[in-house]
């Protein structure tokens, strides 16, 4: 069996151009692809590409959300979704909290709470996973063209070369802030996603889908952090 799944994997990794460690670095370019390499090459194959700022510069998101006060001053009404939890690490695996075995864990999603926008960069500015507090701006339900319309027509409507290449336009455009508490934890996305930093960085550790034995997956119960005068209330 150990033999069957060696050769089923390097046969796998050989579909996918992954001959050697050097195989496995992302592909970087300065500018877009056309939409039939894009399809090809990375589409069609599951594998990434590093694009250069220069593909989103013509955006007036660019220069504008950076600055102190744009964002402030155009979203000085907005209420927004801010979701908190004590360590930075949304939808993550967490102590149980009432175990009924040593070391028993489950999958905690963060709270979620509407706030004003300004109140949501104090909070996200000021998370520190030593006080037991992490803000972090992450809805994923279409956010940007939601509760953000107001600087929606900030930045394209869609990517042209990648709508073509995948045949639809977006379905979801979100915009995320967080600091440098804010993590993700291992995922599997079930649609392809163009990520843009706009401002500051973004740590990606990405794993090929051949190495999906790997990662021992497992299902654990569900849970949710609530705040402190929440649980009270409902204790």
């Amino acid at each position: 069996m150990e033999r069957a799944v060696r050769e089923l994997w390097e046969e796998s990794r050989d579909l996918l151009g992954l001959h050697s460690p050097d195989d496995a670095a992302v592909p970087r370019a300065g500018v877009p692809p056309t939409p039939l390499a894009f399809l090809r090459d990375h589409v069609s194959p599951g594998r990434p590409l590093l694009l250069s700022s220069a593909a989103t510069q013509h955006w007036p998101a660019a220069s504008l959300w950076p600055t102190d006060s744009y964002l402030a001053d155009a979203l000085r009404s907005t209420q927004v979704s801010l979701h908190l939890t004590p360590d930075g690490r949304a939808d993550a695996l967490a102590p149980h909290p009432r175990p009924r075995r040593p070391g028993a864990k489950c999958f905690a999603s963060a709270h979620v709470r509407q706030v004003d926008f300004s109140t949501a960069v104090r909070l996200i500015r000021g998370s520190d996973p030593g006080s037991g507090l992490v803000a972090y701006a992450q809805q994923q339900d279409d956010c940007l063209r939601g509760e953000y319309a107001a600087v929606a027509g900030d930045v394209d409507a869609h990517v042209p070369w990648a709508s073509e290449a995948l045949g639809c336009l977006p379905e979801a455009v979100n915009l995320w802030i967080g600091s440098a508490s804010s993590q993700t934890s291992f995922h599997k996305d079930h649609y392809d996603n163009i990520y843009v930093v706009v401002s500051g960085e973004k740590h990606f550790l990405l794993l090929p889908p051949t190495e999906h034995h790997r990662l021992y997956v497992r299902d654990y119960p569900a849970a949710r952090y609530v705040a402190e005068q929440e649980e009270q209330e409902g204790s």
